[in-house]
């Protein structure tokens, strides 16, 4: 980006071979198209992410949404209007009352049946070898060396405010205010005829816990006065916000204390560092129980690759959030231990969910539901540092399988259009899903795509260290066989990653 001169290195593997899908289990059935990424700007994944790609660590896919056997789509949560259901503020009651008197449910959860929210078939590994190479020789040549900047953290406690607010009885505050209403006294009752009535002992014992800014209403009828420095009531006729729920107050002898930290996915960074050990046991753990992977499969070294190794540059910007942009986890710790992992990318307009994973002992919690609560709070927190981030992409919505439709509950969301690529509400584009697995979801027949590169010589390629078109890189390379690949690779990223990224040519 113009901002810190870094590029966007990538090698395109095609699609041709099928592999197993995680979702039907089809040995051969599941195609993508794939790319290494050697290094990436956050603003060209947000532009690829906007396009169906998605990453697992350092490989993008994207996939070929008309050949394989569980399409795909891309799917975002407006979260700045989403409101829990149901069954969402069940799971947040669940969690708040096993942090105050330690109740662990029992069974499995009645959540998501899939608790990793962005499971997309498990981890990968590239179809083809990359050029372990290229990333000393070429970005030390062509990228100017970015200054570090210093490690944030963010720390969101569930256990930290004594008091509760006057949300939390919006219920019964309706009664109360009825109930609060100057009844005249009748004649010849109480000590004092022409003094209001006594006031009963529940208004007295909901008064003091609406202290915090509540306009109450005393016998007199007169408003209790509101100090400027305390919130502004909020009616009693609206909802409780999932703020509220996330931030219920504990009493002071919880059985438990549940905290969330926020790190950058970088092994440099002294807190990722020193938690990295037991977060790659936790990993592990989660997968030989949850997913029956072979301890060789989960290792450390795999923990590395698929989870911290992440292709994106850390990037901050004047009016993007404090932390920067980037790649991260929230770690969520309970009695100083971890018990969960969610990975995330903060992008220019989204947070984006990669992966979930968990202590299998708390599985009845539906941590999976949990954390995607959170990281919908985490992203409207973002959104006033950063006004454009109010999305929260939450990977891939498989509407051909069941147990993966559960994503389509944190409404409102959005599905992507596989051919125009514009944005569908999901409730449009389910009945046309019911009827195919695949389904062009712009209802407008004549759309297409917009920002499709019409002139692949000007693609920018990486050719002997020198960025150049596509044009050029032709023209030095008579007699290439290789510009079907190129138009191809190109159509899939679109104009303007095409003409940013740097597509390396050996």
């Amino acid at each position: 980006m113009a901002a810190n001169k870094s590029y966007t290195i990538v090698e395109y593997f095609g699609g041709d071979d099928g592999y197993r899908c995680g979702y039907c289990k089809n040995q051969i059935g599941n195609f993508s198209h794939g790319m290494w990424s050697h290094a990436m700007t956050v603003q060209d994944y947000q532009d690829l992410i906007d396009r169906g790609w998605r990453r697992s660590g350092k490989y993008v896919y994207k996939p070929i949404m008309k050949k394989t056997c569980c399409p795909q789509y891309t799917i975002r949560c407006h979260a700045l209007k989403f409101q829990p259901t149901k069954s969402h503020k069940k799971i947040l009651k669940k969690i708040n009352k096993f942090v105050s008197n330690g109740e662990l449910p029992k069974g499995q959860g009645d959540g998501e049946p899939m608790d990793s929210v962005c499971e997309d078939a498990g981890l990968r590994e590239p179809n083809k070898v990359c050029h372990p190479e290229l990333k000393c020789a070429a970005i030390t040549d062509i990228q100017k060396e970015v200054g570090e900047c210093p490690a944030t953290k963010e720390v969101e406690k569930d256990v930290v405010d004594s008091s509760t607010t006057g949300s939390e009885t919006s219920r019964t505050d309706t009664v109360s205010v009825t109930e609060g209403k100057m009844v005249p006294p009748k004649p010849g009752m109480g000590a004092d005829p022409s003094r209001p009535p006594c006031r009963k002992a529940k208004d007295v014992r909901k008064e003091r816990r609406l202290q915090k800014g509540q306009t109450r209403q005393h016998g007199d009828g007169v408003p209790s006065t509101v100090s400027p420095s305390q919130p502004t009531p909020k009616p009693n006729n609206q909802p409780k916000t999932l703020e509220e729920f996330i931030s219920e107050s504990m009493p002071d002898n919880s059985s438990h204390r549940l905290e969330v930290r926020l790190v950058p996915a970088n092994s440099e960074d002294p807190e990722f560092a020193a938690s990295c050990d037991q977060s790659a046991a936790l990993f592990a753990r989660y997968q030989m129980s949850i997913h029956g992977d072979d301890p060789s499969e989960c290792d450390e070294s795999q923990f590395r690759r698929f989870l911290c190794d992440s292709p994106l540059e850390a990037e901050h910007s004047p009016d993007g959030p404090e932390m920067g942009y980037g790649s991260f986890h929230q770690q969520y710790w309970l009695d100083g231990r971890i018990v969960a992992v969610g990975v995330i990318d903060i992008l220019p307009t989204c947070v984006s969910s990669v992966y979930l994973y968990y202590h299998p002992d708390f599985a009845s919690l539906s941590l999976g539901s949990y954390s995607a609560l959170r990281e919908i709070a985490f992203t409207r927190q973002l959104q006033k540092q950063s006004p454009k981030l109010s999305y929260y992409y939450m990977g891939f919505y498989i509407h051909s399988c069941p147990k993966m439709r559960y994503k389509g509950k944190y409404w409102p969301s959005d599905l992507l259009c596989p051919e125009t690529f514009v944005w569908v509400p999901i409730e449009r584009c389910t009945p046309k899903l019911d009827n195919s697995g695949y389904a062009r979801l712009n209802q407008d027949a004549d759309a297409g795509d917009a920002r499709v590169l019409k002139d692949v010589g000007k693609a920018l390629v990486l050719y002997r260290r020198t960025v150049m078109p596509y044009a050029a890189y032709s023209r030095k390379r008579k007699g290439s066989s290789d510009e079907t690949e190129v138009q191809q690779y190109a159509g899939l990223v679109g104009q303007d990653c095409a003409e940013r990224i740097l597509l390396y040519r050996s």
